[in-house]
């Protein structure tokens, strides 16, 4: 038995040990929510990570290309979430001030969004057989169906992060909550990066059967995933816990608040901003390797984990950066800077004849839009006062999900419009090429990032970054293991 608990002991030093090491942000662990715990609870971040790869990647392209869906159509069902993004606020400042009769708080919300998702995938297999052509059902129905279904899912997916975020910051100690909630986005990004894989496995031999077992295999995860992270893990309140102060709340008064903090608007116009030049690609690359590159489905939906991939450098690229004490603001800038240069080599890829140039730019992309996520949530994360985490995450996912919504449904209907009048000649003869309409859509990309640089100048080095010198991540981390005593007590060094 001593044997046995000499082995564990070990075992579990080393994958502490592994956890700081190789994960951006895994500093983020105290006593109060230990390494092994955060990881449990990021698991809902894993489930949004596969349903926004199904949907955004795999998806987009099937039906653009295999299907013949419009790319207007794709865009539009792709935004559809967009119509719940507003309510991340809401979403989050209910969840603050939840009165259950259970004693939770997070855990109702964060269980609806998971049955939400569920309810989508499960009316996906059946919209996109109408679409396929293969039985005698009107094509409106599959059009309605496949509509539904993306709204749900995204509806899921809005409630289930916010309140999934917001159980986060309860649960981690207010010194290392920035920390924690980049731990949970690191987390969404090896997900997107997983089942980008997993998914160009499975469809490397493309058929509508293959489809619909995967989106049920994903409906089944998302359960799974999600039921494991909530298991014992929001703490239960005695009735009448904390109801002074959820009496005392008021959305309008919480929002007052928010919007009188120093620099805050100018914050949000660059988290949309930066976000919708970031996110246009979003259903353009996978169609457009296919259709100018000629690459297979695989092929296409591993672009998806080349891009995540690249993301999850950028969040590792940030943890060193904000270790030195840069600050937040100026990251974003950087990842900016990074962006610009990587859509100027996707839109030099074809002129080329390069894929590998073209893959290489979605790598850059992906890294340019990690560091600039990292610096606009742990400066937004700066201004949290004690109260208005769940309203303040709600607001800066909100802005996020709300321009990424709009900047997609424009970019497929722009890509549609420009690639038809670039083929009929209407721009020249020598932009006549299907190339056209997405290298249009990628310098508009190009010209709202050095918009969104502009914006960020004032905010360099102000109050808004406070949060990486008031917290600055420490990088000496220690584990110490007492199996005697069934416990792991975690400290930090300076």
């Amino acid at each position: 038995m001593k044997g046995f608990r000499h082995i564990n002991s070990k075992i579990a030093q080393g994958w502490q040990r592994v956890g700081p090491q190789f994960l951006p942000f895994a500093d983020a662990a105290t006593v109060e929510l230990p390494l092994g715990k955060l990881l449990r609870l990021a698991l809902f971040q894993i489930s949004v990570g596969m349903a926004t790869v199904l949907l955004t990647g795999t998806l987009n392209r099937i039906m653009i290309v295999e299907l013949a869906v419009p790319a207007w159509l794709v865009g539009l069902m792709v935004s559809l979430p967009v119509v719940f993004a507003p309510f991340r606020a809401l979403i989050g400042y209910k969840s603050d001030t939840h009165r259950s009769v259970l004693g939770w708080k997070r855990v109702p919300y964060i269980w609806f969004g998971t049955m939400m998702q569920f309810g989508g995938f499960a009316i996906m297999p059946f919209a996109l057989l109408l679409l396929s052509g293969d039985t005698t059902g009107p094509m409106i129905y599959g059009q309605l169906g496949a509509g539904l279904a993306f709204l749900l899912v995204g509806a899921g997916l809005n409630t289930t992060q916010t309140a999934g975020l917001a159980l986060a910051n309860d649960l981690a100690p207010e010194e290392v909550r920035p920390r924690v909630v980049a731990l949970l986005f690191t987390m969404l990004l090896v997900g997107m990066v997983g089942s980008a894989v997993a998914y160009s496995l499975i469809l490397k031999t493309f058929n509508e059967i293959r489809l619909i077992q995967l989106i049920q295999g994903v409906a089944l995860l998302t359960i799974v995933f999600n039921g494991i992270a909530l298991w014992q893990m929001e703490p239960r309140r005695r009735e009448g816990e904390d109801q002074a102060q959820e009496k005392s709340l008021d959305f309008k008064d919480a929002w007052a608040r928010l919007n009188r903090l120093p620099g805050f608007g100018r914050l949000m116009v660059v988290v949309g901003l930066g976000t919708a030049a970031f996110n246009m690609q979003d259903i353009l690359l996978e169609p457009f390797g296919g259709q100018i590159f000629g690459l297979a489905v695989g092929q296409t939906t591993l672009l998806m984990a080349v891009l995540a991939g690249g993301m999850l450098i950028g969040f590792i690229l940030s943890e060193q950066l904000l270790n030195q004490r840069i600050d937040a603001m100026k990251v974003s800038s950087i990842g900016l800077l990074v962006g610009i240069i990587s859509f100027g080599v996707v839109v030099l890829s074809p002129l080329a004849a390069a894929v590998g140039l073209f893959r290489s730019g979605c790598f850059g992309v992906g890294i340019g839009a990690g560091l600039f996520a990292v610096g606009t949530l742990t400066a937004t994360m700066g201004l949290a006062n004690t109260g208005m985490s769940g309203i303040l995450l709600g607001t800066w996912g909100g802005a996020q999900a709300t321009c990424a919504g709009l900047s997609i449904a424009f970019s497929g209907a722009a890509r549609d419009l420009l690639s038809k009048a670039a083929m009929s000649g209407t721009f020249g003869s020598a932009l006549i090429d299907p190339a056209t309409g997405y290298i249009v859509v990628f310098i508009l990309e190009i010209a709202l990032l050095f918009a969104t640089l502009m914006i960020v100048g004032p905010l360099v080095g102000s109050s808004n970054s406070r949060a990486t010198r008031r917290n600055p991540p420490k990088t000496a981390w220690e584990v110490k293991t007492t199996w005697e005593e069934g416990r792991v007590e975690g400290y930090r060094e300076a």
